[in-house]
């Protein structure tokens, strides 16, 4: 069963970068950049559009530079039908680069069948200046 997905990225306060399902998200380069030690949330609404509930599992995935995942966490529920959802999940970078974030919405963890093209956003991370 495929759901209708509608995915958000916060950022530490950054305005929203907004994605359909099949679209990649992205925020201009002047927002794109975070922090050491600041949290950013990646937060995704996700809306079931069928007549059925289903169940889901909402992942989170950074990666560094080099592409090696530094963060990997998830979530998992169901969502009624016509429900919506704005699931969270947080990373704190520790130090600066450039970064992917990534975003998943499968079937269950078990059964990794996608229910939202996957999304993915670039971000800089720097020290904060006084």
């Amino acid at each position: 069963m495929k759901i209708a997905i509608f995915l958000v990225f916060f950022l530490a306060g950054i305005g929203p970068a907004f994605a359909e399902s099949d679209v990649v998200a992205s925020i201009s380069d002047s927002d794109s950049t975070l922090y050491v030690d600041r949290q950013i949330m990646i937060t995704a609404d996700v809306k079931n559009g069928q007549d059925v509930v289903q169940p889901f599992a909402y992942l989170t995935q950074v990666k560094n530079d080099e592409q090696v995942v530094i963060s990997l966490s998830w979530l998992t529920g169901s969502l009624s039908p016509r429900q919506s959802f704005s699931p969270a999940q947080s990373w704190t970078p520790t130090e600066p680069g450039t970064y992917t974030i990534e975003v998943f919405v499968w079937e269950s963890i078990d059964n990794p069948e996608a229910l939202s093209s996957p999304l993915s956003m670039t971000v800089t991370v720097v020290h904060e200046t006084a």
